[in-house]
């Protein structure tokens, strides 16, 4: 494959002399091995009068090839770095920064950047220990999820009325909040675990700190953390086939979730929740004895999630779509009693 090549000081002497001589410029393409789109460039751009002169072409070309391009817009002194700093400690990609960044400045194009060139600041960055943290807030994680095994003996735990397959339609939708995911996460040598709930609709996240990783605990922290939402929040739930949910109906009767369950080792039935789980590792990463994370520590980092932009609600946070649908339902529910 060929590639292309600046012509040469001696290629230029001899397209001014072959030009002087009254040829054409595809005689002195084909003598040069050149296409002769190129002879045209390099006459239209490097020689301002009739005459071709090599000495003033070569110079224009040099001081072409040495000006100055337009300063990048990531410089670390620059305003619009240190907001996407802000951004990137916050827990966010760079796509979400280079979309929110549009989203919120629409009419300021010079805070618009690319997520590529925010990669590229992030590693040009020079040596030193801001560099380390710049790299450190990236998100780490596995280009795609890895085979588990699974026992074959393992059965469904949970009654066939409770599957995922009889839940109302509307669930499926993702139109009407309300509608639940739920998983646990568990801590060091599994002796502790928080449990993970994630709204179908708005992606919004609830975490809840269990005292231990039993099924009574999970109840009792699930139940607390789901009972200050909204009583229009809080209509199905779907959970997996572990163990942890056998206090299920205690959740049911304190919060009037319905809940239900996913066909045994098929997580992508929980696809929102799986992928929740693996952004809280970027916080809780895998190891960690979670007995010392308080519940306060999940509610900043619950929230740190809520407000970052996510693709699929375009480029929305969670909390502002979850709170659209809120005052939509209150507006409703006036006109209808009027």
């Amino acid at each position: 494959m060929k590639t292309y090549t600046h012509l040469t000081t001696d290629e230029r002497v001899v397209l001014m002399l072959m030009r002087d001589q009254g040829l054409s410029l595809r005689s002195i393409s084909r003598h040069l091995g050149r296409h002769a789109s190129t002879l045209s460039r390099e006459l239209r751009r490097n020689s301002p009068t009739r005459h071709y002169d090599v000495i003033q072409a070569c110079a224009l070309a040099r001081d072409r090839r040495t000006k100055q391009r337009r300063p990048p817009r990531l410089l670390p002194s620059s305003e619009l770095f240190q907001v996407v700093c802000e951004m990137l400690k916050r827990g966010w990609s760079p796509q979400q920064i280079a979309s929110r960044l549009k989203l919120q400045w629409p009419d300021r194009p010079e805070f618009h950047v690319s997520h590529e060139s925010i990669y590229l600041a992030i590693y040009a960055y020079p040596r030193g220990e801001l560099k380390r943290q710049l790299i450190s807030y990236l998100r780490q994680g596995h280009g795609k999820r890895r085979r588990r095994t699974v026992s074959p003996g393992r059965r469904e735990r949970y009654p066939a009325d409770l599957s995922i397959h009889l839940r109302p339609p509307e669930v499926e939708d993702r139109l009407i909040p309300g509608h639940w995911e739920s998983d646990l996460i568990m801590g060091a040598s599994n002796r502790s675990a928080v449990a993970t709930m994630v709204e179908r609709t708005s992606r919004f996240v609830v975490l809840a700190k269990l005292d231990e990783p039993t099924a009574e605990c999970a109840a009792q922290a699930i139940t607390r953390e789901m009972s200050r939402m909204a009583p229009s929040l809080l209509k199905t739930m779907t959970h997996d086939q572990g163990s942890e949910m056998a206090r299920h109906q205690d959740i049911t009767a304190s919060t009037g979730l319905k809940i239900y369950f996913a066909d045994p080792h098929s997580p992508w039935q929980r696809g929102s929740n799986e992928n929740t789980n693996g952004l809280l590792r970027q916080y809780l990463p895998k190891g960690t004895d979670l007995s010392v994370v308080s519940q306060e520590r999940l509610d900043e980092i619950a929230e740190l999630l809520n407000t970052r932009p996510r693709q699929t609600l375009g480029w929305r946070f969670p909390v502002e779509v979850l709170i659209e649908h809120l005052q939509l339902s209150v507006s409703n529910n006036l006109e209808t009693i009027n």
